[in-house]
């Protein structure tokens, strides 16, 4: 190695070794473990008794390269060298002299520096005060470190009093006492005795002030067991002595049964405090007190409830699939939803609970799925119904000051299940009315908002329940009479009904296997054939779910029931086809392809949503000699009314185009009528239909049966866009229609179709109410007389 020398410090080049999470002080020795390839390339070359320089890494974890190594280290001798199995190297070091990096001679294949190694100042012969003062208190600072505690071996105690040197005295201390990797380098790149001894003395302090810190809170902690543990130890003397005297009642076993259940409830600190609270009030109180039992069943339910028991979802997503398939057919969006919020949750572990809303018609399994999704998340299951729900304590609970009181039924439910994270189902959620007594609606808002339902407050407890782990599936007929707050903060998922093809398949799969079972058939005596239960749907049910066909179904099943038992043999097989319907159900109730009779002048077929799905509706209009007025019955609601208001005025506007006399319209009163009249309709959907309806009456050209339509119209003729599609072309699917005419617009909604239903059905987008009569209009039957006075009277539609 070369070597030179300047002014008092001798500046050498000597391999590196990189150290990690330590620091090497002049006149220590220490074991050191080699495992790096470079660093025993280094060993190897120097050899026992070699000189070498250590430096601590400035990042532990990081490469070891010269800008990552602290500018000083300590040069050191090998003493011994032990080669362990793995191949790594135990090395053991005694430090020399510090040292300062000046430059680095070479990276590869080891690390080689230059150096300076620098010499320690010369002592007085008598040490000055300061530095005597110093030594004291770091000596001090060691003494009471090992009283509070510190990992201080009393042996470094004694050697530390024997030093005499202050610079012996602070690098010792720092090697053994000093944790941060910081604080040691900073000593050891101090050569001035005083402030290496200063920095020793600030980093004892700061090390001195946790040992107090921690021995305060232990000291603490003890006495808070030792309170704990004589409580106990006297409580079960005083029980042992009242069983030995024979005086131990059965109210001091109640007490103690209550105060074991509560500490097995694993209730949250604040919540076990207010029950502990209530036991000591509870233990007080005369047993013939009226609170004594208001205050025992509190207790129950707050022991009871399930605060800190869950299950483990099952995130299985091929099972989970496999688990809604086999229950529900179709209902396809559903099982994408709950596919992808499993996934999540397998991705995250915890994701932010969604509140879903299931929103359509009756029948169309939205609470059946909710039991299917528990199924398949591993989940329990509970149910509450909100239809009819007035009173705002029903969700809230009621306050222990009234007679009865008792949690909401959120609470209820969620103890019923047994676990604080189950599927939980809100039924008719657009049911929940409001009165003097509250607005539940608004009570639920805390339980299904996840901003706040980590800390659901019921007024019965009184204390904090955690919602945030629930699953909460609520279900609706229709999304409007949902308050828009709470309808905020749910994702609305829409159920429109079934087709033909899905219900046939829902009623092999699972209803009639279903009934069959419930009505105790033997296996194999009944048989309902694919054609009869096509003619069940088309002729004795029309809805868009499936309860009326499983009540139709179960009716096929009482009958064949009786025949068996009527007979007294068992081995009765009875095959129901489709021309055996009406021996067992009677006259059909709807007639399928209802729009396929005659054409007729002035009645449109249009179509409409409602609660129970879509449906067709017959517009019908009629003129007569008058004096231009307008009349209209049906029990229309108000953007029904307008609807024809635009629709006449359209026609007078354009009646030219349209083939009409204006003189007519004014010399005729134009009367249009919805049948059904005692049911209530609006809506913005029949405007067309009003229109194509009207300009039939106007012209005398029949309006097609087989053509249906929906859509609103403006004055100048254009068609604008509607809602529910998918219901209304169901509608018209089911009513046997072939043509289908919607405003352009809903051209995009066209997806959302079954694809069967597509291709059986011809669409026609409209634009203009011009586009819609070209489709919707035949021609004309008769020429209309010129004078409105020779007409007849009026004209039978």
């Amino acid at each position: 190695m070369a070597e030179s020398e300047r002014d008092q410090n001798k500046k050498l080049q000597l391999p590196v070794i990189p150290i990690r999470e330590m620091t090497l002080f002049p006149e220590m020795v220490t074991p050191v473990l080699v495992g790096r390839r470079p660093s025993k390339a280094a060993l190897e070359e120097v050899g026992e008794d070699g000189p070498i320089l250590l430096v601590a890494q400035k990042d532990s974890q990081g490469p070891p390269v010269p800008e990552n190594m602290f500018e000083f280290g300590t040069t050191a001798v090998i003493q011994q060298i032990i080669r362990l199995p793995d191949g790594s190297l135990r090395i053991l070091v005694e430090g020399q002299k510090r040292a300062r990096v000046t430059g680095w001679v070479q990276t590869e294949p080891y690390l080689i520096a230059e150096l300076e190694e620098i010499e320690e100042p010369e002592l007085p012969e008598e040490l000055p005060r300061e530095l005597s003062a110093l030594m004291r208190t770091v000596i001090q600072q060691v003494q009471q470190m090992s009283e509070l505690g510190g990992q201080v071996h009393p042996d470094l105690v004694v050697a530390a009093m024997n030093i005499e040197e202050p610079g012996k005295l602070a690098d010792l201390i720092a090697s053994q006492l000093i944790s941060k990797l910081e604080d040691r380098q900073e000593i050891l790149e101090r050569v001035d005795y005083a402030g290496r001894l200063e920095r020793v003395s600030v980093a004892l302090s700061e090390e001195l002030e946790v040992l107090k810190l921690r021995s305060q809170v232990q000291h603490r902690l003890q006495e808070q067991m030792q309170k704990g543990q004589r409580e106990m130890l006297l409580r079960e003397q005083l029980a042992a002595i009242q069983r030995e005297l024979g005086i131990m009642d059965e109210r001091s076993e109640e007490i103690e049964e209550l105060r074991r259940q509560i500490e097995a409830a694993g209730m949250p600190e604040e919540v076990k405090k207010k029950a502990e609270k209530e036991l000591d009030r509870y233990r007080r109180l005369n047993p013939a007190s009226a609170e004594t039992g208001v205050i025992r069943t509190y207790l129950d339910w707050m022991t009871s409830l399930p605060w800190s028991k869950s299950t483990e979802d099952r995130l299985d997503l091929e099972e989970a699939q496999k688990l809604l398939d086999a229950d529900h057919y179709g209902l396809e969006e559903v099982k994408d939803r709950i596919l992808e919020h499993l996934a999540v949750r397998k991705l995250a572990r915890k994701e932010r609970s969604s509140i879903l809303c299931f929103v359509g018609p009756p029948g169309t399994g939205k609470t059946s799925i909710g039991r299917a999704i528990a199924d398949a998340l591993g989940r329990r299951f509970a149910r509450i119904s909100l239809g009819g729900i007035r009173d705002e304590a029903e969700i809230r609970g009621h306050r222990r000051t009234y007679v009865g009181a008792m949690p909401g039924r959120i609470i209820q439910a969620i103890n019923n299940a047994g676990t604080r994270n189950p599927v939980l189902m809100l039924d008719e959620i657009d049911k929940v009315g409001a009165d003097f007594r509250g607005d539940p609606s608004s009570a639920l808002l805390e339980a299904l908002d996840p901003e706040q339902n980590h800390a659901f407050s019921d007024h019965y407890l009184e204390v904090p329940f955690d919602l945030s782990d629930v699953l909460f599936i609520a279900t609706a007929n229709v999304l409007e009479t949902i308050p828009p707050a709470l309808r905020d903060r749910m994702e609305v998922i829409r159920y429109s009904g079934y087709t033909e093809d899905e219900k046939t398949e829902i009623a092999l799969r699972h209803l009639i296997p279903k009934q069959i079972e419930a009505h105790g058939l033997p296996e194999g005596s009944l048989k309902i054939t694919e054609d009869a239960i096509r003619r069940i749907l088309r002729r004795y049910t029309r809805e868009a779910g499936v309860r009326n066909l499983e009540r139709t179904i179960a009716t096929l099943c009482r009958k064949v029931a009786r025949r068996i038992v009527d007979s007294g043999d068992g081995g009765v097989s009875v095959t129901i086809t489709g021309d055996d319907l009406e021996e067992y159900l009677g006259p059909p109730r709807f007639r399928y392809g209802v729009t396929e009779e005659k054409d007729e002048i002035g009645v449109a077929t249009g179509l409409a949503w409602t609660q129970v799905g879509g449906d067709i509706l017959f517009i019908e209009a009629t003129t007569m000699p008058g004096k231009g007025s307008l009349t209209l019955t049906g029990q229309l609601g108000q953007v029904m009314k307008e609807s024809a208001q635009a629709a006449m005025s359209y026609c007078r506007a354009n009646a030219r185009q349209l083939g009409i006399e204006p003189e007519d319209i004014s010399r005729q009163d134009v009367h249009i009528h919805v049948p059904e009249g005692a049911v209530p309709k609006d809506g913005p959907s029949a405007g067309l239909a009003m229109t194509v309806a009207l300009i039939s009456a106007l012209t005398g050209r029949p309006a097609k049966r087989q053509v249906a339509m929906t859509g609103e119209i403006t004055l100048r003729g254009r068609v604008l866009p509607v809602g529910g599609i998918k219901e209304k072309v169901l509608a018209a699917h089911r009513a046997g229609v072939r043509t289908v005419i919607l405003p352009e617009e809903n051209r995009k909604d066209l997806v959302k179709i079954p694809e069967n239903v597509r291709d059986e059905l011809e669409f026609v987008f409209a634009e203009r109410i011009s586009d819609a009569t070209k489709v919707a209009l035949g021609r004309r039957r008769r020429k209309k007389p010129s004078r409105p006075e020779k007409e007849p009277a009026g004209t039978a539609l």
